[in-house]
């Protein structure tokens, strides 16, 4: 199994390699087609390759050639064959309201199952989590009894998106009951707001993943809405009233905010896994840049 695991590994990272390559290849045909197209001078630095992209491009005009094809084809290349199937755990001796916070998470991702960390390192939790084809893994972390941090791993190959969790709202501590709607376990319609970098549409690419198809007819809302590159999480349920237009909007919870810091290639217990996005808040141009959405 270890040596299995290890193979596709390097095959996984050896196509990540490839697709590097063929991406700035395709984007230097890409320049050229365009600058013949408007008539405008060949740019400086691909001039000296010139008669061969010219040679490539007239052979993907006759073979009709597609964008190259994306590593994330190979990560989710069986999402739609098969439901995700998720476990949740959390920190070592988690506090009381980590724990019912948790809860709260399973009932919010179908078809997931939460375990009690004990003594289990993340390596063993991972190696148990691909022997029992569990296709995706979340991690809680807290501080002082607050929830702080959210680690979502696609397994068997990656990717791990790192988020910070803030202004953390579980169920019970809603004030407002009477607008509170029932706890449904029907799977929800997504709800994915302003994700058009493509690290937004990456990190929006590893959030819907986490949820199975529903069924048109199914009353629950999970909404993912990007503001400023801060994802807010909301979970309702609606009904409706007499006309098409009468809806009355429950909002269920729990509800928070995630702040995405880090994307890895590869999975949380691998430590030398490359950096597909990393948050660099002080830098001098930090303020101006939006790694989610405009």
């Amino acid at each position: 199994m270890l040596r299995r695991n290890t193979r596709l590994r390097r095959e996984y990272l050896y196509r990540k390699s490839l697709e590097g390559k063929e991406r700035q290849h395709y984007e230097k045909k890409r320049r050229v087609r365009e600058a013949l197209e408007e008539g405008k001078p060949i740019p400086t630095e691909l001039r000296n390759e010139e008669l061969a992209l010219r040679r490539e491009i007239d052979l993907d005009d006759q073979d009709r050639a597609a964008v190259p094809r994306s590593i994330i084809d190979d990560e989710y290349a069986g999402a739609t064959l098969r439901e995700p199937k998720i476990l949740l755990t959390t920190s070592r001796n988690p506090s009381a309201p980590l724990t019912q916070f948790v809860k709260e998470l399973k009932v919010v991702f179908p078809n997931s199952q939460r375990m009690n960390r004990g003594g289990q390192v993340i390596s063993e939790i991972v190696e148990s989590c691909r022997s029992h084809e569990i296709t995706d893994l979340i991690l809680v972390h807290e501080h002082r009894g607050q929830p702080d941090g959210l680690i979502v791993c696609h397994l068997p190959l990656g990717p791990t998106a790192y988020f910070g969790l803030l202004n953390v709202v579980t169920r019970h501590d809603i004030k407002d009951r009477k607008a509170m709607g029932k706890m449904s376990e029907a799977y929800p319609h997504l709800i994915l707001d302003n994700f058009t970098t493509k690290t937004g549409e990456r990190t929006a690419n590893i959030m819907k993943h986490l949820f199975p198809v529903p069924k048109p007819d199914s009353k629950r809302l999970i909404t993912f809405a990007n503001r400023d590159d801060y994802i807010s999480f909301r979970h309702h349920i609606y009904e409706k009233h007499g006309g098409p237009k009468s809806i009355d909007l429950k909002e269920v919870g729990p509800r928070f905010e995630l702040r995405l810091y880090q994307i890895k290639r590869g999975t949380v217990d691998q430590s030398e896994a490359q950096n597909e996005f990393v948050l660099r808040p002080y830098m001098n141009t930090a303020k101006k840049q939006k790694s989610l959405g405009v």
